[in-house]
């Protein structure tokens, strides 16, 4: 080359790179533009005076030519220009996982054909994936919980030799069958593709994957067996495989995946053994619950010198446990309830003193509690219940300081229960029934100032219930039931102002019924049968809203009071001679001085109602005038505030036509948070808006209901209106067509307006228990339940964190002009944060029937307490029954009604609505099964609302081509009957 043309080659080399350096720094820009209004401080430094390589996130090759984009869990939204960031030629790295994207991810993406690590996971993105054949140097694609939809394009994969890691799970993508492409993706070390509805079997082909060491195929479709190819993957670290439909038997060989830590196939249709499982050494975790597993627990796991979590629970296990089972390790977690395991209890699950879980109830367990689990400090829950028991618990068991649940019932037991109790500071349930245990209720018992259910039923406990019971302020249920217990029941019980369930019957109570019980102000059942208690039913229980009451068989004398004497209390009087009535049968009327006695109550009540009335007058007049003052003022909505709208869709309305539509002839209802107009738009679109004063009972507007209450110093309340924002702004940013759309929210400072769709068919409650002549069809309920569920299972799987409902009923269940459901009302509604765990309050948040009965007596709330809620919905839909029924009887509630009725096929069906023909009775009967197992008592009992969708799509009904069944959909049914 000659000398004088190096410069001129130099020169363009300078240009060329001055050039990319210039359209890099546009594109960034470009991005800056579009995201940060998310996140100002982010992007504060991306200025066009600097250098595109000093940008926060931004790598760039020596050439100072971007080569990556790293802006991954930063709060973003708002959508990407895929377009314009694929413009950016030395594009190696792009990745914007944890963030709240959305809109489509673009064909433009396939220009980005030096991408070798593209992360757009854990985001709302919608719409499908494109086709990326083009980017065949790709090594890292993480995709898992992005929200794309549809079909999932696996044969662009084919060209990707060089993948090390694919993440595609946690998308709502359409069925189909195993990707064969995925099996040729020999380079693949990870490999994540769990619930994205695959279907069919794990192909052999999978043994080809040797450099595997995570293979995570759970919460799919698959069939058939484990293919006994898995066993070449002896890299494989961890392998989880639940909840699909897998059945036989371990394949043999697989006990070479000699490098398996955690293994997970729980949730399945598994057989057979687990001897397969006895060479694999190395395990830490072993989870294989609900499945079909026979045999006994391999020797060797006594001898797993790393295993910390073992959960067997629900199989068909016989034997023992392995002597030294969790000897060896920091063991943490022990379930293998529901077998048929006996022998005695390890008593080494705790040496090393971190064993947080021992869950061992209903198998057939024997000899002694361990003494060396009385010093188990770590211990949370301590279930041993329904095995053949023996001996003294260990009294310091009694006093653990970390433990929530005691459960020992059922069993054989006998001693006394310890003092140490008083130690017991977390303790918030004690399950001690049908036992032999003795001695008294110690006075120390106050000191566990977190029990909220205390159940000794069924044993020969002696002497009297201690005052210090007043200590417990959040007890809920007490059961003391066929004892020996004596004395007076103490009036120190009407101190526990959350106590709503006690049982004290089958003893030898005497003296009075204390006022103060009656007094309680939450009291739902009471049982004082076969005392020996004396004088008058207490007034105060006149007041009450009892659910059961039963007196029957004491010595009580005089008059029922007139509010119990109704056929709700049929029988609970029997048995006291000394009683009197002139409205129930059976009973000798009430003499003079008995109605005079009569009188005197009658007049003290009429003397206390007019005073009450009076005093609600006034403050009635007093709100009524506040009120007025606000409707008023929203006739001037738009004159008297500043507001500030925030939309979270694309809306066609402006501020102005929301705020000139409250006014009172657009009224269409009102609630304890406030009102709701409906407003017509003039393109014919009809919105429903909420209307939220900030309104303080003392006369002045504070707070919106919806906003977070916190208790000051003082016990006054003060707003954390930035959580209420938040809140409101991450549930506004749900997309689903099954959950009711937050179109924006227009705030001043002391009132808000939230603005939804209108829904001119009401709830779902309405449909079922108001407007009979407007009967739904089965097929119609059908389609309203799967709905349903596939909007809580957005909540509850599809979202970047679990949201928690926490009010599932069928009237927070909307209905559009087609009868298509949405869930609505997020008032209650929690977002799990990940450091934060679960919700705790110390609030019941609810409506009485839907509650889980976890929540009463624990105040923590989960996705499981939202699929009993939905539970309860299927059994309305079922039943055609409201939740709470006074033709239920004793049963409390829908869900012991129905328990009630599973005695013989002719009793099940009587459960159904009338309202459902006939030949289709027994495709609801599939729907009251989900039903059942989403009420079951224990929350890790019930279905995920993942699993309940799975069952309420295999439940589909034949499908109706009209209102009237025709024959030939009723032929099928009976062809159907004849096949099973």
């Amino acid at each position: 080359m000659p000398p004088y043309q190096l410069p001129c080659l130099c020169l363009l080399l300078l240009l060329y790179v001055t050039a990319s350096a210039g359209d890099d720094l546009s594109t960034l820009l470009t991005l800056k533009s579009s995201l940060q209004h998310s996140n100002p401080k982010l992007f504060s430094s991306w200025l066009p005076t600097k250098p595109t390589c000093s940008f926060p996130g931004i790598t760039c090759n020596d050439s100072g030519n971007v080569t990556g984009i790293d802006l991954s869990n930063k709060g973003l939204s708002g959508t990407l220009p895929f377009e314009s960031i694929c413009s950016i030629s030395s594009l190696q790295k792009l990745a914007f996982g944890f963030n709240s994207l959305s809109g489509s991810i673009k064909d433009d993406i396939s220009n980005c054909t030096k991408l070798e690590y593209l992360d757009l996971g854990n985001n709302q993105f919608s719409g499908p994936f494109p086709d990326i054949s083009s980017l065949n140097q790709l090594t890292y694609l993480h995709l898992n919980l992005s929200g794309i939809t549809g079909v999932f394009p696996w044969k662009s994969l084919s060209n990707m030799s060089g993948l090390i890691q694919l993440s595609v799970g946690d998308n709502s993508l359409d069925k189909t069958v195993f990707p064969k492409e995925v099996t040729k993706l020999t380079s693949l070390n990870w490999l994540y593709i769990s619930n994205c509805s695959i279907s069919g079997e794990i192909p052999p082909e999978i043994g080809n994957l040797t450099e595997l060491i995570n293979l995570e195929l759970a919460d799919n479709y698959l069939t058939g067996s484990i293919p006994q190819e898995i066993s070449k993957l002896k890299k494989l670290w961890q392998l989880e495989l639940y909840d699909n439909d897998l059945t036989g038997k371990f394949p043999v060989g697989f006990g070479n995946l000699s490098s398996l830590q955690r293994f997970d196939a729980s949730h399945n249709n598994l057989e057979g053994d687990l001897s397969e499982l006895r060479w694999l050494n190395n395990l830490v975790w072993l989870q294989l619950f609900e499945n079909n597993f026979s045999g006994e627990i391999p020797a060797e796991f006594g001898e797993f010198k790393s295993l910390v979590n073992l959960s067997l629970y629900s199989n068909k296990l016989i034997g023992r446990i392995p002597p030294q089972l969790g000897s060896w390790a920091e063991f943490n977690f022990i379930d293998v309830s529901t077998n048929f395991l006996s022998g005695p209890i390890p008593p080494d699950m705790c040496k090393r003193g971190t064993t947080k879980k021992l869950l061992i109830l209903q198998n057939n367990f024997s000899g002694e509690i361990p003494a060396s689990y009385a010093n188990c400090t770590t211990l949370t829950r301590f279930r041993v219940s329904e095995n053949n028991l023996t001996g003294e618990v260990p009294a310091g068991i009694w006093g653990l300081p970390n433990l929530n649940i005691i459960d020992i019932a059922d069993n054989k037991l006998h001693g006394s229960i310890s003092s140490h109790i008083s130690k017991a500071k977390n303790l918030g349930q004690i399950f001690g029934g049908n036992n032999m245990l003795s001695g008294n209720l110690p006075a120390e018992i106050g000191g566990a100032t977190s029990l909220v259910l205390v159940d000794f039923s069924d044993n020969r406990l002696t002497g009297k219930i201690p005052d210090s019971i007043a200590e417990l302020k959040k007890l809920n249920s007490l059961h003391l039931e066929n004892n020996r217990f004596s004395g007076n029941i103490p009036a120190s019980l009407g101190e526990c102002p959350h106590l709503s369930d006690i049982n004290l019957a089958y003893n030898s109570f005497s003296g009075q019924i204390p006022v103060s019980v009656g007094s309680l102000p939450v009291l739902n059942s009471l049982n004082l049968t076969r005392n020996e208690l004396s004088g008058p039913i207490p007034s105060t229980l006149s007041s009450s809203t009892l659910s059961i009451l039963d007196l029957s068989y004491n010595e009580l004398s005089g008059p029922i009071p007139n509010s119990l004497s109704t056929d709700a209390y049929n029988g609970s009087f029997a048995g006291n001679n000394g009683l009197c009535s002139s409205d129930i049968k059976h009973f000798t009327p009430c003499s003079s001085s008995s109605r005079e006695y009569h009188t005197f109550v009658i007049c003290l009540v009429v003397g206390l109602v007019v005073i009450v009335s009076l005093s609600t007058c006034y403050v009635y007049l007093k709100l009524m005038v506040v009120r007025k003052e606000n409707e008023d003022r929203s006739l001037s909505l738009k004159d008297d505030y500043s507001w500030d709208m925030k939309s979270y869709h694309v809306v066609t309305f402006s501020e102005e036509q929301i705020l000139d539509s409250i006014k009172p002839e657009n009224l269409i209802g009102k609630g304890g948070s406030g009102t709701v107009y409906k407003v017509s738009l003039k393109d014919g679109k009809e919105l429903a808006v909420k209307h939220i004063w900030t309104f303080d009972p003392a006369g002045g507007r504070k707070k919106s209901r919806l906003s977070t209450p916190m208790l000051d110093k003082k016990g006054g309340r003060s707003r954390k209106s930035k959580e209420f924002d938040m809140e409101v702004e991450t549930l506004s940013s749900i997309r689903h067509i099954n959950v009711v759309k937050l179109y924006c929210s227009i705030t001043s400072e002391d009132s808000s307006l939230l603005v939804y769709d209108y829904f001119p068919n009401g709830s779902l409650w309405d449909r079922l228990h108001k407007n009979k002549k407007l009967g739904l069809d089965w097929q119609t309920r059908y389609e309203i339940a799967l709905g349903a569920s596939r909007g809580l299972e957005y909540l509850h799987h599809g979202y970047e964190r679990p949201v928690i409902h926490r009010d599932v009923k069928s009237s927070n269940i909307l209905l559009d002009e087609f009868l298509k459901p949405r869930i609505a009302d997020f008032g209650l509604a929690k977002i799990v944060q990940p450091d934060l765990g679960h919700d705790s309050t110390h609030v019941i948040a609810g409506t009485h029937g839907y509650i889980a009965p976890e929540y009463g007596y624990t105040y923590k709330v989960d996705e499981k307490s939202d699929v009993y809620s939905f539970g309860v919905v299927l059994m309305e839909l079922v039943t055609g029954k409201k939740p709470i029924d006074p033709e239920f009887g004793d049963n409390k509630d829908i869900v012991s009604w129905v328990s009630s009725k599973l005695k013989n096929q002719e009793s099940v069906f009587s459960t159904i609505d009338s309202n459902i023909a006939q030949p289709l009775r027994e495709e609801a009967i599939k729907v009251l099964k989900i039903a059942i197992l989403c009420t079951a008592k224990l929350p890790e009992l019930r279905p995920t609302m993942r699993r309940v969708v799975q069952m309420l799509e295999e439940a589909e009904p034949c499908k109706l081509i009209s209102i009237i069944i025709t024959k030939d959909c009723t032929k099928k049914l009976e062809q159907g009957k004849e096949q099973k």
